[in-house]
C-alpha cells in the first residue's frame, strides 16, 4: 500500500486524492481476521496474521466462538484462550468473542459482516480417518467461505508440559458426586425392590433414568455417564431374568440396553450442555451486574481521592477480597491511594515494590502469573491505549482463591474500568485548570481595560482642574473655581466608589464580609445614599416614596449604603438626563422592599437575567462607564442579609430594580 501511495503520488496526484483513492483500495481490500482457539498454536497464527496485515497494510481482528461443548471447559484451556486475546490485543488487533453452535457457520457470518477479505486459520493435524468421520472446521469453512482468501497454517502435534502456571489452579476430581450417585442408585434398587415392581420392568428402566439426569444437571457429563452405567448394571443384575446374574435370557433385552444407554448418553448430554450454559449466563450476568455498579459508583463522585476510595469499597464488597490502587505522585513515584478498609496495611505497603514493577514494565504480575508468583495479590497495570495510570491490587490474603475464567475477566475489567475513571478525572482536573486560566486571564483583562478607563478619566478631570487652579488661580471667577472644585470632588467620589466596589467584591469573592447589624432607621439610610451621589443627580428627578409606617430594620447600615448607592448610580448612568428616577420603600409581610424605577435604555429580555453578573456590561452602549461590579456586589450584599434581589422591565421604557430583604428579629 505505501508504494502505490508512492506511485500515485510521483504521477502528480494530490495528496487528498492519495489518501482516498489508497483509502478506496483498503476497503476493497476489507479486513485480515485470525482463528483463535485454546491451542498454544493459536499464538502462532496470531503472529503470522500480524505479519499478513502489515504486508497488506490492512486492518485485521483476532476472533474467538465459544460454543456449548458437552464438558465443562478445564481451566488450561480457559487460561490459553485469554492469553491468545491478550496477545492479539498487545499486537494491534482488534479482538472479539462471540457465542455461537457450530464454529464454521459463526466464523462465515462474522467474516461478512465485518469486510473480511482474508482469513487465518490453523489446521488440526488429524489423520486421515478422523477428516473422514469428523470433518475438521477448517474444511467447513472453506466449503461455505465465497469471495474469502484463506490461509490456512497446518498445526504440529504438541508435547503437553506442566509448565504453563495458571492464574487460577484447577482442583483435582471431585469425588463426592459419585459418591452420592451410587448412594441413589443403591436406594432406587432397594426402594423397587421392596415396593414389588420388579415385575414392571418398564418402569423400573424408566426410573434408573433419574439419577442419570439429575447427575448429568448437577454435576456434568461424567458423572451422568457413570449413572447410566451404574443403572444398566443395576437393571441387568437386579431386576433382568436370570435375576443375580449379568446374563441375560432374552437377547432382546439387549437392545433395550442399548437404547436405555443411548437415551442414557443423549439425556445426559443435553442436561451438561444446558448446565454449562445456564453458569457461564450466571457468571456473565453476575460479571455485568458487579461492572455496572462499579461504573455507577465512579460516575456519582466527581473527585479523584472520593470516587478511588468508593472504588476499593466496592471492588471489596463485590468480590470479597482486599484492593488497593496506587498512582505517581507529582514526582513520579507510586504510591498508595487509596485501599479497602479490611486491607492488612503491611501487606499494601509491601505490595507497593511489585506494583512499582509493574508500572514500569506494564505487565500484570503477582500471585499465579510468571513473574513474583509467590506474592500473595494479583497486580493489574492501569492502561488506557499506551499510557499507564497506576496499578490495581487485588489481595487474597488466606482466603482460597477462586478457580474460574469468570473471576480473571472479572478483575481485568475493573482494571478497565479504574483506568478509564483515573483517565477522565485527569481530563477533568486538566480541563479545569484549563478554564481557571482561561477565566483567570478574561478577569485579568476586564479588570486592567475597565480599571485603567475608569480610573484615567476621573484623574485626568481632577489634575486639570487642580492644575488650572494652581497655575491660573487669578484668571478665574468664584464662579469659575466653584465649578473646578466640583469636577474635583465629583472625580474622587467617583474614584472612591470604584475603589469601594473592587474593595467590597474581594470580600464577597474570600468569604472575608462579616455583617455588622444593628437596628437602623431606612429613611436614614435611604438619605446618606442619596447624599453621596447627590452630584450625579443634578440632571435627574429623585422621587422619593416612603411608607412612613416602615418599623426598623436589623443590617448593617453601611453595606446597605453602599448597596442603594451601585443600584441608583447604575440608573443614573443608564438614564438620559431631565428623566426620572422613582425610589419607593414598602413592607411585605416581614420583609421591607426598595425599588430603583427609571426611564432609562432599559434592557434586553434575553440579558435580564445576566445584569447581576460579575464584570457583566449591556453591549448596547459601551460609551456608559463602569466596571460592571455595581450590581454584582449589590447582589452579594443582600444575599448575606438573607434577602434577594431581581429586575424587571417596565412597560414604558427603562426597568425597575427590587431589593428585599427581612426586618430583622
Amino acid at each position: 500500500m505505501a508504494k502505490e501511495e508512492r506511485r500515485l503520488e510521483s504521477e502528480g496526484f494530490c495528496k487528498d486524492t492519495v489518501e482516498r483513492k489508497t483509502k478506496d483500495q483498503s476497503t476493497a481490500m476489507g479486513k485480515l481476521m485470525v482463528c483463535v482457539s485454546g491451542s498454544p498454536f493459536s499464538r502462532e497464527l496470531i503472529r503470522s496474521a500480524r505479519q499478513m496485515a502489515d504486508d497488506l497494510n490492512i486492518k485485521w481482528m483476532a476472533l474467538y466462538v465459544d460454543t456449548p461443548r458437552r464438558a465443562p471447559m478445564t481451566m488450561g484451556e480457559r487460561m490459553e484462550i485469554s492469553r491468545n486475546m491478550r496477545a492479539a490485543e498487545n499486537l494491534g488487533a482488534e479482538t472479539f468473542i462471540i457465542p455461537g453452535t457450530h464454529v464454521s457457520d459463526e466464523i462465515i457470518s462474522f467474516a461478512w459482516e465485518h469486510n473480511v477479505r482474508h482469513i487465518v486459520i490453523g489446521k488440526p493435524n488429524y489423520s486421515r480417518m478422523m477428516e473422514w468421520v469428523n470433518p475438521s472446521v477448517v474444511d467447513q469453512v472453506i466449503r461455505k467461505g465465497e469471495n474469502i482468501t484463506f490461509h490456512v497454517i497446518p498445526g504440529r502435534r504438541e508435547i503437553r508440559t506442566n509448565k504453563i502456571n495458571y492464574i487460577f489452579p484447577e482442583h483435582s476430581v471431585k469425588w463426592a458426586p459419585y459418591l452420592i450417585l451410587t448412594g441413589m442408585i443403591i436406594m432406587l434398587t432397594l426402594l423397587l425392590k421392596l415396593t414389588g415392581m420388579a415385575n414392571d420392568l418398564v418402569n423400573v428402566a424408566l426410573l434408573f433414568l433419574m439419577p442419570v439426569l439429575f447427575g448429568a444437571s448437577r454435576w456434568g457429563m461424567g458423572p451422568g455417564f457413570y449413572a447410566s452405567l451404574m443403572s444398566i448394571l443395576s437393571f441387568d443384575f437386579f431386576f433382568v431374568p436370570p435375576i443375580q446374574s449379568f446374563t441375560v435370557a432374552d437377547l432382546r433385552y439387549i437392545l433395550s440396553f442399548a437404547v436405555f444407554l443411548i437415551v442414557a448418553m443423549l439425556t445426559a448430554s443435553l442436561s451438561s450442555k444446558l448446565r454449562n450454559q445456564l453458569k457461564e449466563a450466571q457468571e456473565n450476568e453476575k460479571i455485568t451486574l458487579t461492572l455496572y455498579t462499579l461504573s455507577r459508583e465512579m460516575t456519582v463522585v466527581d473527585e479523584l481521592n472520593a470516587t478511588l476510595t468508593r472504588i476499593v469499597l466496592q471492588i471489596a464488597d463485590k468480590i470479597g477480597f482486599q484492593a488497593a490502587i496506587y498512582l505517581p505522585d507529582k514526582d513520579g513515584e507510586l504510591e498508595v491511594a487509596a485501599c479497602s478498609n479490611d486491607a492488612d496495611r503491611e501487606q499494601v505497603k509491601v505490595g507497593g515494590f511489585i506494583a512499582k514493577w509493574v508500572y514500569r514494565h506494564g505487565e500484570m504480575a503477582g500471585h499465579g502469573t510468571q513473574t513474583l508468583n509467590e506474592s500473595p495479590g494479583l497486580f493489574l497495570p492501569l492502561r488506557t491505549e499506551d499510557l499507564i495510570h497506576g496499578v490495581l491490587a487485588i489481595y487474597y490474603g488466606k482466603l482460597r482463591i477462586p478457580d474460574s475464567l469468570e473471576h480473571k475477566k472479572l478483575v481485568e475489567a475493573i482494571a478497565g474500568l479504574v483506568a478509564a475513571a483515573v483517565a477522565r478525572m485527569k481530563l477533568q482536573e486538566e480541563a479545569k485548570k484549563a478554564q481557571l486560566a482561561a477565566e483567570s486571564e478574561k478577569l485579568r483583562n476586564v479588570l486592567l481595560d475597565s480599571i485603567s478607563h475608569e480610573l484615567r478619566t476621573p484623574l485626568s478631570a481632577i489634575i486639570g482642574s487642580v492644575t488650572a487652579l494652581t497655575d491660573q488661580d487669578d484668571v478665574f471667577t468664584s464662579e469659575d473655581r466653584k465649578v473646578l472644585l466640583g469636577t474635583i470632588r465629583q472625580g474622587a467620589a467617583r474614584m472612591n466608589r470604584l475603589i469601594t466596589n473592587l474593595l467590597g467584591m474581594v470580600r464577597l469573592e474570600s468569604g472575608m464580609l462579616r455583617l455588622k447589624r444593628h437596628w437602623c432607621d431606612l429613611e436614614d439610610i435611604i438619605g446618606v445614599s442619596i447624599r453621596q451621589i447627590e452630584d450625579s443627580l443634578e440632571n435627574h428627578e429623585l422621587n422619593v416614596e416612603m411608607d412612613e409606617s416602615l418599623p426598623p430594620v436589623q443590617v448593617d447600615e453601611l453595606l446597605i449604603e453602599q448597596m442603594l448607592v451601585n443600584i441608583l448610580s447604575n440608573a443614573v448612568k443608564y438614564s438620559a438626563d431631565k428623566t426620572r428616577i422613582t425610589l419607593s420603600t414598602y413592607q411585605k409581610d416581614d420583609h421591607v422592599e426598595i425599588s430603583v424605577k427609571d426611564q432609562g435604555i432599559g434592557v434586553p429580555l434575553n440579558e435580564l437575567d445576566h445584569i447581576f453578573d460579575k464584570f457583566y456590561r449591556l453591549k448596547s452602549d459601551a460609551r456608559v462607564p463602569g466596571t460592571g461590579l455595581g450590581l454584582a456586589i449589590a447582589k452579594g450584599i443582600i444575599k448575606a442579609h438573607g434577602g434577594n434581589i431581581r429586575a424587571a422591565q417596565n412597560q414604558n421604557q427603562g426597568i425597575t430594580v427590587v431589593v428585599s430583604f427581612p426586618v430583622g428579629e
